[in-house]
């Protein structure tokens, strides 16, 4: 087995690409966690008994004092919660994982129930003396309050915030959990080069980037032939998550499904319309692009199955977990010296957990470990170049990560999704720009203006086709249509049509696509898709004064990731010169794509 020496401590291959979370935690064990996990219940009990029922009277420097405290409850018990997630996230099927995460989620219910007092009296004090927003002694928090008085009109009384939390647990956020955990446990039969082999979810979906152009086609119909198959587990979970969102915004007076999004991603309606206009009056910017891409591939028209395919004429190479590192912490060392130590470290602590196995989580996700002012990162790596994009993008969340802690408390920390994907996605970018930078040949060239779009199409193009998609699901559900699964994926063919036209051939059996989507069942978080589309647009935008700027706009940049959600997005915009409610200002992010265009035609 080949070993690698870290300091006095032997790693073999495989545990390099799985994370250490014991560094979350005083002692990896447990029988230890658990206490830690009723501990925190029994530290939130205390704070609440000590501050709930005063808020309303206190000035300012109690209010200081209060969130300042909130702060290090969090903190404190930061770790041994974060490690009973994701422990689980890396194998759902490990007893001891489930047993923690049973236990977090536990913890999880019984902490907001306790703290959901916070919110609701600070509401209630602002709403008297909306003049505390301003006092010199909470600038740091002045924006933390300031969203509390965006949502004082939809907020509940304590004890109906504490049953909706109380019925969510076994409610909506059961029915979230049922849909991870059944495609976890899925495995797929498919034969490779004469061999029946059985994969899991997280392996299989690799293929859909294989060289061989039946072998993806193929992958594609196994996967979707048999989540079609399980169709009334999938369309009972998304019709009991999206009813549950009409409910709630019913009680919480929400004048549509998507204010909730509006409040919590920190951005309002004008600027959100504006983005997808943006999208839609250049859907024809993509589908010339996908017509390009058949060129290259020497098709008259894509399949679904070649959308994110490399090209044929592409070398066909495969990145070791090292070379990948290397790679990685050169593209953001060049950005910035200080950026790439702190990826440096991500690998050489272990934050990574690239291993394919049985059980894990689909897809992949940067996680921030506040306390330890660090982040962990889950993906299936399979060392294509397509693992290679993920990996720089989730180590931009940790970018990200490891400024936005230093800077911020937690409470500045709750960042919205349109400003989260910031730093992911222009770490994409950068990677693309240390590929294109060394002496490759026209075909590998191709390959990585390949990638960078089949990304951005990805990010900003298909996630609006979920956009569109859900707000049909909404309509019908509002009409008192009925959401089986046939009809979901009538909706699901209908707004793919809108985005792709004929442009692309679809197999029958991805009128399923929806199904395996977390992002649609995750629990009380709606649209979370045009976020997306958001920073994609919004980092290709920035992209384009970096090229301008150079290393003057690196400090512009550290700035805005450092600032967390202490500002909204339209003032850190504003703080680089962009006003994010025109469509002028997104078509920036466009024009940017198409440059991208440009050169990939260049190379056909």
């Amino acid at each position: 087995m080949i070993q690698r020496l870290i300091g006095a401590i032997i790693v073999t291959e495989s545990e390099k690409m799985s994370w250490d979370l014991s560094q979350m935690v005083e002692f990896d064990d447990p029988a230890y966690i658990e206490e830690r996990l009723t501990a925190a219940i029994k530290a939130t009990e205390a704070f609440r008994e000590r501050y709930r029922g005063k808020i309303e009277s206190f000035n300012a420097n109690d209010v200081l004092e209060l969130l300042d405290s909130m702060n290090e409850l969090e903190l404190q018990f930061d770790g041994p919660i974060t490690y009973s997630r994701y422990m689980y996230a890396a194998d759902m099927n490990q007893d001891v994982a489930k047993h923690l995460y049973d236990k977090f989620r536990n913890t999880f219910a019984s902490k907001t129930q306790a703290l959901a007092f916070i919110n609701l009296e600070l509401g209630a004090l602002i709403t008297k003396r909306a003049e505390i927003i301003d006092d010199p002694l909470l600038t740091e928090y002045k924006h933390y309050l300031e969203k509390i008085q965006r949502s004082i009109p939809h907020m509940l009384t304590e004890l109906e915030e504490q049953i909706v939390i109380a019925k969510d647990k076994n409610g909506v956020r059961a029915w979230s959990m049922l849909q991870g955990d059944w495609l976890a446990s899925r495995t797929y039969e498919i034969e490779i080069d004469g061999e029946t082999k059985t994969l899991p979810y997280g392996e299989i979906v690799g293929l859909y980037e294989h060289a061989n152009r039946a072998i993806r086609k193929r992958a594609h119909q196994v996967v979707y032939e048999n989540l079609g198959k399980d169709e009334i587990i999938w369309s009972s979970a998304l019709r009991s998550v999206f009813s549950d969102h009409l409910t709630m915004c019913k009680l919480r007076n929400w004048p549509s499904p998507l204010t909730q999004s509006y409040i919590s991603n920190d951005v309002d309606e004008d600027t959100i319309n504006a983005l997808m206009n943006t999208i839609e009056k250049n859907v024809d910017v993509y589908r010339n692009y996908l017509r390009l891409k058949a060129k290259a591939m020497k098709l008259e028209k894509l399949g679904n199955w070649d959308i994110d395919a490399p090209l044929p004429n592409a070398p066909e190479k495969k990145y070791t977990w090292d070379e990948a590192r290397t790679i990685i912490i050169d593209a953001y060392t060049d950005f910035d010296e200080e950026v790439g130590q702190w990826m440096d470290e991500m690998y050489e602590r272990r934050h990574i957990d690239g291993q394919v196995r049985a059980g894990k989580r689909s897809g992949a996700f940067c996680a921030t470990w506040h306390a330890g002012q660090s982040a962990y990162i889950l993906q299936s790596y399979n060392g294509i170049m397509g693992d290679l994009f993920t990996q720089a993008h989730e180590l931009g969340h940790a970018m990200h990560a490891y400024l936005g802690t230093r800077a911020q408390k937690p409470s500045n920390y709750k960042i919205g999704s349109c400003i989260a994907e910031t730093g992911s996605i222009f770490g994409e970018l950068l990677l693309a720009e240390k590929l294109l930078s060394q002496d490759v040949k026209k075909e590998e060239k191709q390959a990585i203006l390949a990638a960078i779009l089949d990304g951005f199409g990805g990010t900003a193009y298909q996630v609006s086709t979920r956009v569109w998609f859900e707000s049909m699901l909404y309509e019908a559900i509002e009409k008192g249509k009925y959401l089986d699964g046939e009809k979901i994926s009538e909706l699901w063919l209908k707004a793919r049509e809108k985005m792709y036209g004929d442009s692309v051939e679809w197999l029958p059996e991805m009128r399923w696509w929806w199904t395996m989507k977390l992002h649609f069942y995750m629990a009380n978080y709606r649209y979370y898709n045009y976020p997306y589309v958001y920073a994609q647009l919004f980092v290709y935008a920035m992209y384009r004064l970096y090229k301008e700027q150079g290393k003057e706009f690196v400090p512009k940049m550290k700035a805005l990731l450092a600032a967390g959600s202490s500002k909204s997005p339209k003032d850190l915009a504003e703080g680089i010169g962009f006003n994010v409610t025109t469509e002028e200002f997104w078509q920036k992010g466009i024009d940017q794509f198409k440059e991208f265009v440009k050169l990939f035609e260049e190379t056909l």
